[in-house]
């Protein structure tokens, strides 16, 4: 065990409970991220309690926020990433021309699943099927050499200036700096079966928007879709390629923007999702800005992908093809794991049905059921991707 490790362990699990009730702390304490820290060392505590012998405290992995590695960490992480970019697909020949990599396969098991039957968005899926994807994505780049883990990315800490997030400023310990400057408007997207336009702010000054030629990832191409990329200046309206699975190869395009992270993904935002939702309906409609029951609120989870904007990152069928998407999610997760490490007895279901926004109308999905991504990740039942620390299938926590 890692000695900084050891030592924060050992300062959760000596902290009384009381000590972090987080009910006497004040707007302050929410706002510097005070008592989402003290959320996390809680949910920890309740963790630790349930290892089972195969997942225990000498070989359970740790999920830290990107600053908080190392800058060693950090370049594991990026040769990792770099080295599935540069292995080949392992889908059928012929079968999806456009994953041309490893990496791309994992932008096709999202892309395959979120048009159709079942939907992964606005659904009893949404949680638990983006929980075991990662996992699935962080297990391919332990095989390409890296020891560590996913890690994620706390949006509320860089709401104020993305550009000077070690995510994004464009060094060499980053993932990518914003793309290159490209004169252009506010772009924006409907729900289906909605008719309300969710604007997306362009990045201020239109400081961005065009290719990401800084960093270890300058001059990454992307290859499938596009198939709903918003487009600039139109608000509503999106581009879609004449055929989604072929190798449309374009550069990674990034618009990094503070507006809607500022409305929808603060600190504060993050801190009231978890103290303030009494079941998964609450928490779940709210984290993802249900337009049923949130109209003209995006949510967390929508906020982060269209902080980094561009192109494939604000398209939701194909954003995994941004590096960044595995960090938005690994916190999308993260906050789900403090939620529900909390009140782990009474935290073990999902809300929502088979699709979209129940969009045909279809049944209630149960935690019974098996979720299926694709070729390169077997099914699993969704009541064993509930527990990170004493299940089946997982042994992390997040720090």
């Amino acid at each position: 065990m890692h000695l900084a490790f050891a030592l924060w362990l050992t300062a959760v699990l000596s902290v009384p409970v009381l000590a972090l009730n987080v009910t006497s702390w004040g707007q302050k304490a929410i706002d510097s991220g005070v008592v989402l820290r003290n959320l996390n060392a809680l949910a920890t505590r309740h963790a630790y309690q349930r290892f089972n012998g195969r997942c225990n405290r000498k070989n359970v992995k740790v999920r830290k926020e990107w600053r908080n590695l190392s800058k060693s960490e950090r370049r594991d992480y990026i040769k990792a990433f770099k080295c599935l970019l540069n292995s080949p697909s392992s889908l059928p020949v012929g079968q999806v021309p456009g994953a041309v990599s490893a990496f791309d396969d994992f932008t096709y098991l999202h892309l395959n699943v979120t048009p159709y039957i079942p939907y992964i968005h606005f659904s009893g899926l949404f949680l638990p099927w983006h929980r075991y994807y990662i996992h699935g994505f962080e297990k391919s780049l332990q095989k390409c050499g890296y020891k560590g883990s996913l890690p994620y990315w706390n949006h509320g800490l860089d709401v104020n200036n993305l550009l000077v997030s070690p995510i994004f400023d464009g060094s060499d310990t980053s993932l990518g700096g914003n793309g290159d400057p490209f004169p252009h408007g506010d772009s924006g997207f409907t729900y289906p079966g909605f008719t309300q336009v969710n604007i997306i702010p362009a990045g201020p000054n239109g400081r961005g928007g065009g290719c990401v030629t800084t960093g270890p990832i300058a001059g990454m191409q992307t290859h499938l879709g596009p198939v709903g990329l918003p487009i600039y200046g139109e608000p509503g309206n999106r581009t879609r390629a004449a055929n989604i699975l072929a190798d449309n190869r374009r550069c990674l395009k990034r618009d990094l923007s503070e507006g809607l992270g500022r409305k929808f993904a603060t600190l504060r935002n993050t801190t009231d999702l978890i103290l303030q939702s009494k079941n998964i309906f609450e928490f779940q409609t709210t984290l993802e800005g249900d337009p049923r029951y949130h109209p003209g609120r995006l949510g967390i989870h929508s906020a982060g992908h269209f902080m980094i904007g561009g192109d494939p990152g604000s398209d939701m069928y194909i954003s995994p093809g941004e590096p960044v998407f595995w960090l938005h999610h690994g916190q999308i997760d993260r906050l789900w794991w403090i939620w529900q490490n909390l009140d782990f007895e009474n935290r073990q279901g999902v809300f929502g049905t088979h699709t979209i926004l129940n969009q045909p109308p279809s049944a209630n999905v149960t935690t019974n059921e098996t979720i299926s991504i694709g070729p390169t990740m077997p099914d699993v039942q969704i009541n064993k991707l509930m527990d990170t620390v004493s299940g089946s299938q997982f042994c992390y926590v997040y720090e």
